[in-house]
């Protein structure tokens, strides 16, 4: 009874959220999500959209018990884009993507964008756990600790793993210079 109890208010809370706040709070974090994985930007503008669709038409079944409100929503994207890539392939083309420059000095701009298609291209030949987790991690701000909640992996063992690819990068990075 008591957990009905429980069950009936988590569903109320979740009916009763401010949505505009939460969109606001939570959108850039699952379009960065989207970015990380590799998607241009339409494609990423899409999958936002739709992950915000899912959660409002699921908001009922959201459980305050077993999450937070953002990591609902970040498992909610990255469900959409297992489903994405199931049906579109794992990576776009990096030389498609268009990389935007800040208000910087056109030479710092260029070696920024060039910075970035190589970090992508490296991020790209990592296996799939480890692209996923640097895009919770970097992509959408999560703790180690959500990380390994969303993901079943322990805590320790997702920020080792973490800590392993950054140095990896770290060194294919200068090695590429």
């Amino acid at each position: 009874m008591q957990e009905l109890e429980l069950t009936q208010s988590a569903q109320a809370q979740a009916l009763t959220l401010d949505w505009e706040s939460v969109y606001t709070e939570l959108l850039p974090r699952v379009y960065n999500y989207f970015r990380y994985r590799g998607l241009e930007d339409e494609v990423a503008e899409d999958l936002t959209a739709q992950t915000f669709e899912k959660a409002w038409r699921k908001r009922a079944s959201y459980r305050h018990d077993l999450a937070a409100f953002s990591t609902w929503v970040l498992r909610i994207a990255h469900n959409v884009a297992m489903d994405y890539h199931r049906t579109h392939g794992r990576q776009v083309s990096l030389e498609e993507m268009e990389v935007h420059g800040g208000e910087a000095h056109p030479e710092e701009s260029m070696m920024a964008r060039d910075e970035i298609l190589r970090l992508r291209r490296l991020l790209a030949q990592l296996p799939p756990r480890e692209q996923e987790l640097v895009a919770l991690k970097y992509g959408s701000g999560l703790t180690n600790r959500t990380i390994a909640q969303m993901t079943g992996l322990s805590e320790s063992n997702v920020g080792t793993i973490l800590h392993r690819v950054v140095q990896m990068l770290r060194a294919q990075l200068k090695g590429e210079e």
